[in-house]
């Protein structure tokens, strides 16, 4: 808006000085100097006050007449004029009779010449015409920035009712040079996010129902047989701890989706403060590293790694991430910690059988898992997403390279996300 503001400012502050000057220039050229057609009266003013004044009367009878411009002296006591001064010596005072016609004085003493009347130059008349021909102008000159303008306003209103109408994937296409372009980046970065969201709630719909129904399953086709087929008291037993299994899966799949929800808002419930990121990952690999599995090298730097995180969000982030990597390695799982002039960095890394091409980018989608026998009913396919919308909310970034034997996830943190 402030750009907006100066720049119509500035439109029309410069366009009433240019197209004033600019006229008044063709005025003073064209029109002004029509005044020098009085040069003539003040001559024959000049050549009166050298004769006697009782001479004048038949000199100017002398003179061939001119119907079109008569001559005639008067005294100058016979002249009422509303401010007397205002007829002066050497000075031709011009009174406007009507509007087509005017007279000329010019003092001589205590006489006055008096020409006319005389009709009205026609170039005086052209004065309401410059005056129309700059307003013209002055609103040809706003027409130009108002229109693009215009014309700009009408494609946001029509994209705003498009989105309206649910079409998510409405954008507004702008002239970088457009006095609202950052309005429609604006937009367009609001439908994207929109878009997404819309996206991520069909997908959170489908998979949560398609998730839930394995584990209900089981526990309705349990409870059908426990009144009739396990009379047994170590079958019952055996059977309600598969039924308390099926609840714990339950249970871990909506504490997923309510933290993969929660990070759908943009900063709701994320606290940002100075994190030491060597301690948070050796705290993270002492206490996934009592689980047992591949073993965990840990190469820290020597000095600290300060970034404003969430720490909280960090560990998760983490611990998904190193137990994803302990879940496809072969023999061991390496975490290095680095930095550099953008920030800092966690890399994990593992020697598995790596991550095909093709599967590379879809891993990061929600309830998206590998085709792999290691993988086969462990997870729901939410620990990755949630990695990357971590990262988003940290500004950061994480990022893949895989090939047979080395698996590397890369979690870029810049020092101050604000």
């Amino acid at each position: 808006m402030k750009r907006l503001f100066v720049s119509l400012y500035l439109l029309l502050s410069l366009s009433v000085l240019g197209i004033g000057w600019t006229l008044d220039s063709l005025w003073q050229s064209k029109v002004a100097d029509s005044h020098s057609e009085d040069a003539p009266l003040l001559a024959l003013g000049q050549l009166l006050k050298a004769i006697p004044p009782a001479e004048r009367a038949h000199f100017l009878e002398a003179m061939e007449p001119n119907p079109d411009f008569p001559l005639s002296l008067v005294n100058a006591a016979d002249i009422a004029m509303g401010n007397n001064d205002q007829l002066s010596k050497n000075q031709l005072v011009t009174i406007r009779l009507d509007d087509s016609h005017e007279q000329h004085l010019l003092r001589l003493g205590e006489q006055v010449l008096v020409a006319g009347p005389v009709r009205v130059d026609p170039q005086e008349n052209l004065r309401w015409l410059f005056t129309l021909f700059f307003y013209l102008l002055l609103a040809g000159v706003a027409l130009v920035w108002v229109w693009p303008l215009s014309r700009d306003l009408r494609t946001l209103r029509e994209a705003a009712a498009a989105l309206g109408r649910a079409r998510w994937d409405t954008r507004i296409n702008l002239s970088k040079g457009s006095q609202v372009a950052a309005l429609a980046d604006t937009f367009n970065e609001m439908a994207r996010h929109i878009g997404a969201l819309i996206d991520d709630q069909k997908q959170l719909t489908n998979a949560v129902s398609h998730e839930i129904r394995t584990p209900l399953a089981r526990l309705k086709f349990a409870l059908a047989l426990l009144p009739t087929h396990c009379p047994n008291p170590e079958k019952r037993t055996q059977l309600m701890q598969d039924m308390q299994l099926d609840i714990g899966e339950i249970e871990d799949l909506v504490q997923e989706l309510l933290t993969y929800a929660r990070l759908e808002s943009q900063q709701a419930g994320i606290h940002f403060e100075s994190c030491e990121l060597g301690a948070l990952v050796q705290q993270g690999v002492e206490r996934l590293g009592r689980r047992g599995g591949p073993q965990i090298q840990l190469e820290l730097p020597g000095v600290p790694l300060l970034v404003r995180a969430d720490a909280a969000l960090v560990e998760r982030a983490l611990q998904n991430l190193i137990t994803n990597a302990q879940r496809f390695a072969e023999k061991e799982v390496r975490i290095r910690l680095w930095q550099n002039h953008r920030g800092a960095c966690i890399e994990v890394r593992d020697d598995g059988q790596g991550i095909p091409e093709a599967e590379q980018q879809r891993i990061f989608e929600p309830f998206y898992r590998l085709d792999s026998e290691r993988n086969a009913n462990k997870g729901h396919g939410l620990g990755l997403a949630i990695i990357s919308r971590i990262m988003q909310r940290h500004k950061g970034k994480v990022i893949l390279n895989s090939q047979p034997g080395d698996t590397r996830f890369e979690l870029r943190f810049p020092f101050n996300p604000d």
